[in-house]
Formats: structure tokens, C-alpha cells, sequence
């Protein structure tokens, strides 16, 4: 009787470790479309989905330096808009993109259909940089690309408008937390173009 509740708590033990093997291992796809794979190398591996929700490759943006932003339209920060977009049309002509993520999980701050959303920041900011469909950026539904983020520069998104420069090879180089001063993030752009 011993052995066999022994060889059960070994068969448990075995299984719990293959199913709690280090999360880094595995990143859950993006899109419904997308399978499950080993860890990711760039940003250009990663797929989004856009406001139609059609899927989009990041390898669109191989060799250009990105931002990449998780918004809000009702956030203290959405100011913010004005300022990334005056960056984007300053530096797209060197090879310069924001990728613009909208995000609910502070404060619900980020409420309405992505066209919705859109529509607000294109009519009121006049934004003109990729938006793409609204995800998590924390917790169990967190989207992949930011799963990856926060790996390469860890911890959790704290709020609204957090930031990741990402140089021309694919590579994750800097983070800037909200209440970054955007003159530190220009900077951060220019030293990588």
C-alpha cells in the first residue's frame, strides 16, 4: 500500500512540475489564429490584432524604432496624446512608429468599442499613428507582446500611458513610466534613430 501512494505522489509531483515549468517557456498567442511558442526573440515575432480585429504582424515595423503605449481616454495622462503625436510626426519620416494599445484595466478608464476610442482620439488629439484593438497589458488575459514587455523590463504596468522603446533590431531598451517626462522619452527616440 506504501509503495503504491508513494508512486501516486511521485506520478502528482512529476506532473505538477511539467505544469509549472517557468512561464518564460511558453507565451500564449496573441490572436486566436496564432498557436502557442517558445519564447519570443523581437517584437517582430508578436502578431496584434488591429480595430477589425484582423491580425497584424509587427515584423510591418522591421527596422524602425517603436514606442509602444498602453492608453486611455479618460485618464489624467491622455493629455499625453497631444505630445505623442507631435513625436511621431517629428521623427516617422527617420524611421520612427508609436504602436498605440488601448487598455481598461485602470480605473475603466479606457471605456467604449475601439471605434469609439478611435474616433475620440483622432477628433480630439488628431492622432495619426497605428491604434490597434483594446487589450489587457496585466493579469491571467495579459496580451502576449506584453507579457514579453514586462519581461524584458519587468514588473507590472502601474497605470495608463506606461511606455516601451524598442530599438531597430527588435529589442526592448528602455521603459518609461507615466509620469515620464516626454522630453526624457524624445531623447530616448533620438538616441535610437
Amino acid at each position: 500500500m506504501k509503495q503504491i501512494q508513494m508512486l501516486i505522489t511521485v506520478a502528482f509531483m512529476a506532473t505538477m512540475m511539467v505544469a509549472c515549468g517557468k512561464k518564460e517557456d511558453v507565451i500564449q498567442p496573441t490572436d486566436p489564429t496564432d498557436s502557442v511558442v517558445e519564447v519570443k526573440d523581437n517584437i517582430y515575432q508578436f502578431k496584434v490584432l488591429d480595430g477589425n480585429g484582423d491580425s497584424v504582424s509587427l515584423a510591418n515595423y522591421e527596422g524602425m524604432v517603436i514606442l509602444v503605449v498602453n492608453t486611455a481616454t479618460e485618464c489624467g495622462y491622455t493629455p499625453q496624446y497631444t505630445d505623442l503625436q507631435n513625436l511621431y510626426e517629428t521623427y516617422q519620416d527617420s524611421g520612427f512608429v508609436i504602436l498605440d494599445f488601448p487598455c481598461n484595466q485602470f480605473g475603466g478608464q479606457a471605456p467604449g468599442s475601439y471605434d469609439d476610442i478611435h474616433n475620440f482620439c483622432t477628433g480630439t488629439y488628431n492622432i495619426t499613428f497605428p491604434q490597434f484593438a483594446k487589450i489587457n497589458v496585466n493579469g491571467n488575459d495579459a496580451s502576449p507582446l506584453y507579457v514579453w514587455l514586462k519581461e524584458k523590463k519587468p514588473g507590472n504596468i502601474q497605470w495608463n500611458f506606461t511606455k516601451f522603446l524598442i530599438d531597430r533590431e527588435g529589442n526592448v531598451v528602455r521603459r518609461y513610466e507615466p509620469n515620464t517626462n516626454m522630453i526624457m522619452v524624445e531623447s530616448g527616440i533620438k538616441n535610437q534613430l
